[in-house]
């Protein structure tokens, strides 16, 4: 019996563990708009500042006025159970997805002029009857 049990948790745990996925930059994976405003100062924090704090951007681009913006992005998805069972998962399958995004807009000097940290959840549903 105690087999049996030990065989099937770990089972469950496989496919728990096999529904994740991230991607982007892991340094957001802690953070919310308290924890940044702790390593980001407007006035005072430089390009080198940030990067240390949050590595390489995701994304840089310039204003019209030329002044640059960097894009950090993090996003973690969790597959729902009904992925993992057959047949049903043709009919009715998604994930979780939370997604948080950084923006970074810098001054001439290189010094932070303003940022954005905001964060939100997703539902994906595909499969043939998605909820």
């Amino acid at each position: 019996m105690f087999k049996k049990t030990s065989v099937v948790v770990a089972a469950v745990a496989i496919a728990v563990l096999a529904g994740c996925a991230s991607q982007g930059v892991q340094q957001l994976k802690e953070e919310n708009a308290s924890t940044v405003g702790e390593k980001i100062i407007k006035g005072k924090s430089t390009r080198d500042d940030v990067r240390k704090a949050f590595g390489d951007p995701t994304e840089t681009s310039f204003t019209d006025s030329g002044n640059e913006l960097w894009r950090y992005k993090y996003s973690h998805s969790t597959s729902k159970a009904q992925n993992f069972i057959p047949v049903i998962n043709l009919f009715a399958s998604g994930a979780d997805v939370d997604k948080k995004e950084l923006v970074v807009f810098f001054d001439d000097n290189g010094i932070v002029k303003n940022y954005s940290m905001q964060s939100s959840k997703e539902e994906v549903k595909s499969g043939i009857l998605p909820q």
